[in-house]
Order: C-alpha cells, then sequence, then structure tokens
C-alpha cells in the first residue's frame, strides 16, 4: 500500500534509530519487572488479548510483565512516549491508535515519530450483519437493495470515528450505497437495536454477533479481513463482492523510540514465538482473532500504510471525533 512521503520520513528516521541506537549485552535485558501499558478498560478485548500476551512474556523473560490499564489510547500513547526508553515500558496498541494519530495530530504524541512499533500479536475481523427481516443473503444482495432505496437503510455502528464507523465510510465510498449511519455509544447498544430492528444492519466486532448468528437472530453477510474467519468459514469477505475491502483491527505491542536495538529485536522474538506456541495460539484463536507476525520494520510500514489508509477514510468523510 502506497503512504505519504512524509510518512516515508518518518518511517526512515525510525528505522535509523534503531540502526544508530548502542548495542548492549543482551543477558542483561530485563532484571526487572516491565510495564505493559493499554489504553482501554479492563475485560475489553483489548485487555484479554494483553494479558494473554503478557503472561506469555512473563515466562519467557523470567520477569514479571504488569499490565497496566489507562483508558484514553492518547494518553497511553503520551505515557509510553515519554517513559525512558529503556524496554521496560511498552505499549499496547491497535488500529485505533492508527485512526487517532489523524484525529488528534498535533496535540497527540506523533505515533510513529515517538513510539517504534515492535511487533504485531493479533488481526481481528468486524462482521456486517443484518436483521433477517432485511430481504438480503449476500454483500451484492445488500449493495442492489441499497441503491434501489436511497437513504432508506441504516446501518449501525459503535460510535464515532471508530474502526467500525470507519468500515461502513469506506464501504460507502467504495460502492456509491446511500445508506445512513446510526452511531451508539459501543456495541451493546447497537446490538441490542438491531435485533429489535430499530437498525438494518450494523459492523459489529466478530464476538460480539457471533452468538446471535449462531442462534438465527442475526443474518451474517460477510467479514471484513481479506481472509475468511475459522470462526464462519461459511461466511464469505465483503472483498470477494467488494474487490480490494479490508477493514480489520490490527494490535501489537511498541516501546519508546529510542530503544536500543538489542531489546526490540528480543522481545520481537518473544512474541513470534508466543504466536506459534499451541497454548498461546489457542487463546487467541478463541478470542476471535488471526495472530500476526512481523519484524520490527515490517510492523513499522504496515502501521504507516494503516495511519494513511484510514487518514484518507476520514479526510474524505469529514469525520471529525466527538
Amino acid at each position: 500500500m502506497l503512504f505519504s512521503r512524509r510518512r516515508f520520513l518518518q518511517l526512515a528516521g525510525v528505522s535509523a534509530l534503531i540502526t544508530a541506537a548502542p548495542r548492549v549485552a543482551a543477558q542483561a535485558y530485563p532484571n526487572r519487572s516491565l510495564h505493559l501499558i493499554v489504553g482501554f478498560p479492563s475485560g475489553g478485548a483489548s485487555d484479554i488479548i494483553a494479558r494473554i500476551m503478557g503472561d506469555w512474556l512473563s515466562s519467557r523473560l523470567g520477569q514479571a510483565v504488569i499490565v497496566e490499564n489507562r483508558p484514553g489510547i492518547n494518553a497511553a500513547v503520551q505515557g509510553v512516549a515519554h517513559a525512558p526508553a529503556d524496554g521496560y515500558t511498552l505499549l499496547f496498541f491497535s488500529t485505533s491508535t492508527a485512526i487517532n494519530v489523524t484525529f488528534y495530530e498535533p496535540g497527540a504524541a506523533n505515533f510513529l515519530q515517538e513510539i517504534t512499533p515492535v511487533a504485531g500479536i493479533v488481526r481481528s475481523p468486524l462482521i456486517f450483519v443484518v436483521n433477517p427481516s432485511l430481504p438480503v443473503r449476500s454483500v451484492s444482495e445488500f449493495i442492489a437493495y441499497a441503491k434501489a432505496n436511497p437513504g432508506k437503510i441504516n446501518i449501525g455502528s459503535f460510535g464515532v470515528g471508530t474502526l467500525s464507523h470507519l468500515a461502513i465510510e469506506l464501504f460507502k465510498t467504495m460502492t456509491g450505497v446511500n445508506i445512513v449511519h446510526v452511531p451508539y455509544r459501543g456495541g451493546a447498544p447497537m446490538i441490542t437495536d438491531l435485533l429489535g430492528a430499530q437498525v438494518h444492519a450494523a459492523v459489529d466486532s466478530l464476538p460480539s454477533s457471533l452468538p446471535h448468528v449462531q442462534s438465527g437472530s442475526l443474518r451474517a453477510l460477510a467479514v471484513t479481513t481479506k481472509d475468511r474467519s475459522d470462526m464462519l468459514r461459511d461466511v464469505p469477505t465483503v472483498d470477494e463482492s467488494v474487490q480490494g475491502f479490508e477493514a480489520s483491527t490490527s494490535s501489537g505491542i511498541g516501546v519508546p523510540a529510542g530503544t536500543e536495538a538489542q531489546i526490540i529485536e528480543r522481545l520481537n522474538r518473544e512474541v513470534n514465538a508466543g504466536l506459534i506456541d499451541p497454548t498461546v495460539h489457542a487463546r487467541l484463536r478463541d478470542a476471535g482473532t488471526t495472530p500476526i507476525s512481523f519484524v520490527p520494520q515490517e510492523f513499522s510500514i504496515y502501521m504507516a500504510a494503516e495511519i494513511d489508509k484510514w487518514a484518507t477514510v476520514i479526510r474524505r468523510s469529514g469525520i471529525t471525533p466527538r
């Protein structure tokens, strides 16, 4: 995916910091507890994933990895960005962080300048669901029905500026449909209204909608990742009907810029080992996610592309945060 010259220069700066970092004896790290900062409340999907990986890293590094929930993505990013670059303060981040870069620049920490991505953890699909009363059974049928009924189809998201919302805006842009976005304050009230046919459709997290799809109270039209989900193998992807569509939430770990290369490499190696460990792999799969493995430079490039992709959607749609 192409991204801006500014983003390319930011990446070049990140790479230079890694390359120029002084080499230290790897065996000296770590010799005390690590803190993994999560910008989301406890109990949510991000917190669950962070704790799975935190447990694994504790066992591999021989030191406790303490998960700290600091709700508020910007506060978490800034807290880690200003921590000592010694590998003891880690950031758990996701696609929401990439989205916030566009919403809050220049007030927020400049993610790619102040945080070095270390390793990916998982990618999670969203799911395109409809109330069974809507007479469509596929994405193609939904597009045709929406075009025959412009402005009459309501589709819910779990909030203005969330990935759920941006996925809807991307879908509208790529298909030309005129559908009405209905934002909610979270996925729970959205699904309640969808079950009651107060809205016709929604873009939801897969684990949240899965029980309703399995019971038949909601109809799944597609998942939003490039590949089908192992949890719903018979449900196609949006890309199968709208070529090039992809809207998934990815998560990973980062450290303050300037952290020594050996520390970054050690953390990357241990995270990637966890992704192929049968127990960890199964726990992540059970959470409705797909493990993703990167080397640090690849992950930096991937996050830069995500930032630019969603920046384009945000600016084209004129979305402002609430």
